[in-house]
């Protein structure tokens, strides 16, 4: 009898290591990497990939064809570049500084193929709610989501915790990294912010998580939407591809961790992209690889006073 049993004990292990193996293999490609095959495109054309474009430009708030099928012409499950999409790229090329032509001329296709923060840049039709200040040697640029949601004022210490859908190794030191992070604007706030344990209510929830993970906001695998963050909300959250290539010390091709945390954190204060090109902000929507950007800018500081009304 147990000559007869083995066989398929031993079958049954080596399904279910082959499953686990499936679950946790990483996948490969550019999720962003299609744009780049329809450089030169304009309203007219019909070229395969205009489609997916569509879904881009929805995702970031720039594109929405609503009702349009009802008058015979809704073309947002289809390759044709049509008014819409013109208007949509000409959106996004004047949120982005770029020259706007409604074409996908080599700038606007080099600035939509990096990777990026998930937040939408606009949200229900509604760009950044918008502020300059200007001092004697400096201007700078800040934007605030949509409705200005901060925390409330009696709510100056918030806690967090961890919370992961999937076992990331290269991201072993989690905590330590998001603890430095969170100390960049206690410095230059009045924010306390504290670890809590995985059974104690916290304000924020922090988590990496694989594709569809029931927040309507899905990861795409390597590069495209790296991570996302809510507003100041009772159910505050920030999320990280876990099929990223993060790192502490990021090579070419590698995420660093704390600059991603730092973007990230200014999202559940309230701030949102910052579109200045030249400004270098921690809130700028771009995360490439290889690059580490920790440091808060002036514009991400003043941006967070104006904001809650800190003075220093």
């Amino acid at each position: 009898m147990a000559a007869k049993v083995f066989p398929i004990v031993a079958a049954i292990f080596l399904l279910v290591v082959m499953h686990s193996h499936t679950i946790h293999s990483k996948p490969s490609g550019d999720p962003f990497g299609f744009i780049k095959h329809l450089e030169g495109c304009h309203k007219g054309e019909s070229v395969s990939g205009l489609q997916q474009l569509k879904k881009y430009l929805e995702k970031f708030g720039y594109l929405n064809y609503g009702n349009q099928g009802k008058k015979g012409n809704n073309h947002a499950s289809d390759d044709k570049f049509d008014d819409l999409l013109e208007f949509a790229i000409k959106a996004y090329q004047q949120n982005h500084h770029l020259n706007v032509t409604g074409s996908l001329d080599n700038n606007t296709v080099h600035e939509m193929k990096k990777p990026r923060c998930g937040v939408p840049d606009v949200v229900n039709g509604t760009k950044h709610y918008h502020r300059t200040h200007k001092s004697i040697h400096t201007l700078a640029h800040y934007n605030f989501i949509p409705g200005r949601p901060r925390w409330s004022p009696q709510k100056r210490h918030l806690t967090y915790k961890f919370r992961s859908g999937v076992q990331v190794p290269a991201a072993q030191n989690i905590r330590s990294i998001c603890a430095q992070a969170f100390r960049r604007w206690a410095q230059v706030t009045e924010f306390t912010f504290s670890e809590v344990t995985d059974r104690t209510p916290a304000d924020i929830v922090i988590g990496f998580y694989r594709r569809d993970h029931n927040d309507d906001q899905a990861f795409d695998g390597p590069l495209g939407t790296i991570a996302h963050a809510t507003p100041p909300t009772s159910n505050a959250r920030l999320h990280f591809d876990a099929d990223e290539n993060w790192s502490e010390n990021p090579g070419s091709n590698q995420l660093d961790l704390e600059s991603v945390s730092v973007h990230e954190i200014g999202h559940l204060l309230g701030l949102d992209h910052n579109d200045d090109p030249n400004a270098d902000a921690i809130m700028s929507s771009g995360l490439p690889p290889g690059i580490t950007k920790r440091d808060l800018r002036a514009d991400d500081i003043q941006g967070v006073r104006a904001l809650y009304g800190f003075t220093n």
